[in-house]
């Protein structure tokens, strides 16, 4: 005889989890639809074949691409990235590392979309000094209007300042990604209540970008609800790159699942996981 009807308890009915499928709840950007939410980039790692796995183990659709520094297709004869992250199977992101004003962060793009066939999709980043890595806002600002009026569709780099990133967004930019940290830091999300307050107000898709350390801060940045987390060193950085890709992976995942599940709110004092009302004896 079962135990449940030796106390006289009624069996507890069967509970269904609905799991949330990525194509049911994808990363729109520019009008386009992506199962993961984990953008990465190419710099920093051993060679091609180990950006290629570590790549493939984050389970990344989205793969950014300094035109300054990586070869692809620009320099003729010399290793190209192309080769091992096509883009017919990935969106290659170009975006403007190393560009300190507007007017060289604009040229930039210009080449991108003559390298990639007209692609309009570029990841815009003005950067104030080499020290900090900070973004330069007014040349951010300057740059990105400039880049949307000839065409772009443009997902920008910025502090964690929420006027900033609605002003962006204003301007019509398709993605605002602020950073957590300073790039390539390690330190995590340093002010997740200005995140918050950007993600509440946004319109567009807030990516986190620069500063995540590890799986946890990936998950942090999904719980705020954040819609992608976009990250380089962490994982390049990391001793075993393949792996750490891999586990940034499960931790974009269930971060935004977190989120959507919705947490409980926090209390100053114990709640007991089962309650004396109601008790057997």
């Amino acid at each position: 005889m079962k135990l449940s009807v030796l106390l006289g308890v009624a069996e507890m009915p069967k509970v269904e989890i609905q799991k949330v499928e990525t194509w049911a709840d994808p990363l729109v950007i520019a009008g386009k639809s992506y199962r993961s939410r984990l953008l990465t980039g190419t710099g920093k790692y051993r060679d091609l074949e180990q950006t290629a796995a570590a790549s493939e183990a984050a389970g990344a659709e989205i793969i950014t691409v300094a035109i300054r520094r990586v070869n692809i297709g620009q320099e003729e004869g010399q290793p190209n990235l192309l080769d091992v992250l096509p883009p017919e199977r990935y969106t290659i992101l170009p975006n403007t590392a190393g560009c300190y004003n507007a007017r060289d962060a604009i040229r930039t793009c210009q080449l991108a979309r003559e390298l990639l066939d007209g692609q309009a999709l570029v990841k815009l980043e003005v950067l104030g000094d080499a020290k900090t890595l900070f973004p330069h806002i007014t040349e951010t600002l300057v740059a990105a209007e400039a880049l949307v009026k000839d065409g772009f569709e443009v997902m920008v780099y910025t502090n964690d300042d929420p006027i900033v990133a609605r002003l962006l967004a204003e301007m019509g930019c398709v993605a605002v990604m602020p950073l957590a940290a300073p790039i390539g830091s390690g330190l995590g999300i340093q002010n997740r209540y200005n995140i918050l307050s950007i993600v509440e107000e946004a319109t567009v898709p807030i990516i986190v970008d620069a500063g995540v350390g590890t799986a946890s801060d990936a998950a942090m940045a999904m719980e705020l609800g954040c819609a992608g987390v976009l990250m380089n060193t962490a994982i390049a950085g990391a001793q075993n790159p393949v792996l750490m890709a891999s586990a940034m992976k499960h931790a974009v995942i269930a971060g935004r699942e977190a989120f959507l599940a919705g947490r409980i709110p926090r209390k100053r004092y114990a709640s007991a996981s089962s309650p004396l009302d109601g008790t057997i004896f």
